[in-house]
């Protein structure tokens, strides 16, 4: 298919950006992963992406990830993220169709990651509910050590993943993604984990995450264009 100008303007623009906020913070720019947001996008619009130079991808739901993945396996340098909640039952399938999953938020869901055994280990990202919404899923500061326990020597979890309340401006969510960094900071010391890695920033906060230290960002709507709402079982 040819290439959409137009989309790639977009990621091209967005490039950019995490480019200009890498270099406002000190930071190198290669240190930040663009993942695209392309939970609904259809699969032709995937293509475009990954035509356009994009590799990592992030959906919500497994369900919908699948038949992608599977309509999209000639594309064979694409990177499949979950990024949204994932239950306990999809666990084996997440397991094995993921290259990383953003949304650990329990003990039980660590050890279901476990009992699935792929090989390589799953490599995986703990959800932090920062700002104690009961609307959003995610686990509380002081629950994050119990689950990197239960992880230890059975998955692999590289770091964090947030998604701050929502704010009247960017900046609104500055202290949340700073206290994300310093949370992973203090767990690294304590648990002996790197954490590496810090899922935070999209389409509204990027540039404000990167300036706190993401290391992930999670972009849909700058670069795919606005969708409509589409509603979609967990």
């Amino acid at each position: 298919m040819p290439i959409d100008h137009a989309l790639k303007e977009r990621l091209t623009i967005v490039q950019a950006r995490i480019g200009a906020a890498a270099y406002k913070a000190g930071r190198d720019a290669s240190s930040i992963r663009l993942v695209l947001a392309s939970k609904t996008q259809p699969s032709e619009a995937i293509r475009a992406a990954y035509q356009a130079g994009a590799r990592d991808f992030g959906e919500n739901y497994v369900q919908e990830a699948i038949p992608k993945r599977a309509d999209l396996a000639d594309l064979t340098e694409i990177r499949w993220h979950l990024i949204g909640h994932l239950q306990t039952n999809k666990a084996k399938t997440a397991a094995s169709a993921f290259s990383l999953i953003h949304s650990v938020d329990s003990v039980r869901l660590a050890e279901a990651l476990a009992r699935a055994q792929p090989s390589p280990r799953v490599h995986a990202l703990v959800e932090v509910n920062l700002g104690g919404e009961a609307s959003k899923t995610g686990v509380a500061p002081d629950g994050v050590a119990p689950i990197l326990d239960a992880a230890r020597g059975k998955i692999e979890v590289d770091g964090l993943m947030t998604i701050p309340p929502p704010g009247p401006t960017a900046e609104a969510a500055r202290p949340y993604f700073a206290r994300l960094r310093e949370l992973r900071d203090s767990l690294a010391t304590q648990s002996g984990y790197a954490l590496s890695e810090l899922s935070m920033g999209m389409t509204d906060d990027f540039e404000v995450a990167i300036e706190e230290g993401a290391t992930i960002v999670r972009i849909g709507r700058a670069i795919f264009g606005e969708r409509e709402s589409k509603s979609l079982k967990k």
